[in-house]
């Protein structure tokens, strides 16, 4: 029995030194000192030897488990570090290697325009005011002078969800709500961007889903002049110091008077051009005086007060200052278009 455990052990330390990988390694371990190996075949015959000589063999086991177990653990560490430099040779970084540039995004270039209003019009003393996308026909008509059965509201072809909620047709109901939370007191000035929905069919120069800007401004002995020093101020810092407005007599159901806001042409300087058809102008936005049912209805005194309103829609600023001919650009994602505007 004691040479049959020397003939295991070189055995074992045979494989041991032979072994080419861990994996190998962990067979010759699991052959060798598992409950089925050899070694402890052996350890169950013991029963059969002299009492004198169990200890004998006994220790003599003990230690050949313990002589294999350590060359395989002195194997393994080596064969492992070998693997590591192995690795570490393989996967050698130059890094003197020029970098891969990561590519990077930017803001859209609507989001960029609806910031640059906002900063432009929040320098005024104006502040940002938001509502809800899905609005009740209240807000989004009938406080606005829009009346069931008026006929202005064909010229909003509508999205509605039932007879009197729908997707809201500009952003109007906004400065509805906020004159609404100061209750007829004290002055207000706002503007509203956001989406809004109309059932058009979408074309180069109108989409379902687009935004607005609107602006709002109520207090005492407010005029059509200060709606025009404001108007002007906003297009000389959109679209140059040398632009130039007018204000054309319109119409709208929640202001009186209405206008519409010109300003000459950039690319022919007024002379005209077919940019401008001709004209030397181009229109960019609606106002006019906030109509005095409109302050009524929200709970102003129109005796004492009076304000003016604007609405304007980013993508036409967008397209008159970048020279965009299709509405459609701004949504359909093509990267190629929205990298020019990285630095918008």
């Amino acid at each position: 029995m004691k040479e049959r455990l020397l003939e295991l052990k070189q055995e074992a330390l045979d494989k041991v030194t032979a072994a080419e990988d861990v994996k190998g390694l962990q067979e010759v371990r699991v052959q060798y000192l598992g409950k089925k190996g050899p070694i402890t075949e052996v350890l169950r015959g013991m029963g059969k030897l002299p009492a004198e000589e169990r200890p004998v063999i006994g220790q003599l086991a003990n230690d050949v488990r313990e002589e294999i177990s350590n060359a395989i653990e002195t194997k393994q560490t080596k064969l492992e570090e070998q693997a590591l430099e192995k690795q570490l040779a393989e996967e050698t970084i130059d890094v003197t290697l020029p970098g891969r540039p990561a590519p990077s995004g930017g803001r859209h270039l609507l989001t960029s325009i609806i910031e640059e209003i906002e900063d432009l019009f929040i320098g005024m003393g104006f502040e940002v005011a938001e509502g809800p996308e899905v609005e009740s026909d209240y807000y989004n008509f009938e406080a606005l002078n829009l009346p069931k059965g008026h006929p202005a509201r064909d010229m909003q072809d509508s999205f509605y969800i039932t007879e009197e909620i729908l997707m809201r047709t500009h952003t109007s109901p906004v400065q509805a709500r906020t004159m609404e939370k100061h209750e007829g007191k004290g002055p207000v000035k706002v503007i509203c961007p956001g989406k809004v929905y109309r059932r058009d069919t979408d074309d180069a120069t109108h989409s379902h889903q687009f935004t607005q800007i609107e602006g709002l401004l109520v207090d005492e002995h407010v005029r059509m002049s200060d709606l025009k020093g404001v108007l002007n101020e906003f297009a000389k810092q959109m679209f140059g110091e040398d632009r130039e407005i007018r204000l054309r007599p319109s119409f709208f159901p929640f202001t009186e008077p209405s206008v519409e806001m010109d300003i000459s042409c950039k690319m022919c300087g007024g002379e005209g051009c077919s940019v401008c058809k001709g004209t030397g102008w181009i229109e960019i936005l609606g106002a006019g005086m906030v109509h005095p049912n409109v302050l009524q209805m929200a709970g102003y005194d129109p005796e004492k007060y009076t304000g003016f309103a604007f609405g304007m829609g980013p993508e036409r600023i967008a397209m008159l200052k970048y020279g965009i001919d299709d509405i459609r650009h701004f949504y359909t994602n093509d990267i190629r278009f929205l990298n020019q505007f990285h630095k918008a």
